[in-house]
C-alpha cells in the first residue's frame, strides 16, 4: 500500500509518500511545496493543489492523509483562515482524485510514530528517519510531519487489520 501523508502550509507545505510490504516502509518520495508569501493567495493555493494532484499521479497512492488544524496553537485568527484554505485545496486534490482523505491530529501521529503523543519535533524526526531507514533526516521538518501523517496511516491500518482478523477468529489463536 503507498500512502501520501501532507503537512499543510500556505508557504511551505510538506510531503512524504510511503509505501508499506508487510511490515517494511519505504519512502518514495519527501520534501516541500513552496509557496512563497510574496505570492497572491490564489496563486499560492493553486501551486499546492497542482503538486498535490501531480504527485498523486505519479505515485498513485491508496490513501491521503492530511495533519489536522491545531487552532489552539496557531498565533491568529487569519494564520487559521489561511491553513483552512490550504487544506480544503489539498482534500480538494484527494477528492478529485477518488482517494480516501483522512486527518490526524499531530498527538495521534506523534503517539504512533514515537510512542509518545506530546513528543518533540525532534524525536519525530529521528523515528521517521529509522522507520523508514532514511540515509539522513528528512529534507525538512515539513517533510518529517508529512512522512510521519503516512506511517500513522499505514500503521493504524495494519492495527485495524490485526485487530479485524482476530475477531474472525473469536479473538485470539
Amino acid at each position: 500500500m503507498i500512502v501520501l501523508g501532507v503537512d499543510p502550509g500556505t508557504v511551505a507545505t510538506g510531503f512524504g509518500v510511503v509505501a508499506r510490504q508487510g511490515s517494511r516502509f519505504t519512502c518514495l518520495a519527501e520534501g516541500d511545496v513552496r509557496a512563497p508569501a510574496r505570492w497572491p493567495m490564489e496563486v499560492r493555493l493553486k501551486a499546492i493543489h497542482d503538486a498535490i494532484a501531480e504527485l498523486i499521479l505519479r505515485f498513485a497512492p491508496q490513501a491521503l492523509a492530511v495533519e489536522d488544524a491545531f487552532i489552539s496553537k496557531l498565533k491568529s485568527p487569519q494564520t487559521a483562515i489561511k491553513l483552512g484554505q490550504a487544506r480544503g485545496v489539498i482534500l480538494l486534490a484527494g477528492a478529485q482524485a477518488g482517494l480516501p482523505v483522512v486527518s490526524y491530529a499531530p498527538n495521534v501521529v506523534k503517539q504512533s510514530v514515537v510512542g509518545n503523543g506530546r513528543a518533540e519535533k525532534e524525536q519525530v524526526i529521528y523515528m521517521v528517519t529509522r522507520l523508514l531507514n532514511l540515509p539522513g533526516a528528512p529534507k525538512s521538518e515539513h517533510a518529517a510531519d508529512a512522512l510521519g501523517l503516512a506511517l500513522c496511516h499505514l500503521q493504524r491500518g495494519r492495527m485495524d487489520a490485526l485487530a479485524a482478523g482476530a475477531a474472525r477468529n473469536g479473538g485470539s489463536r
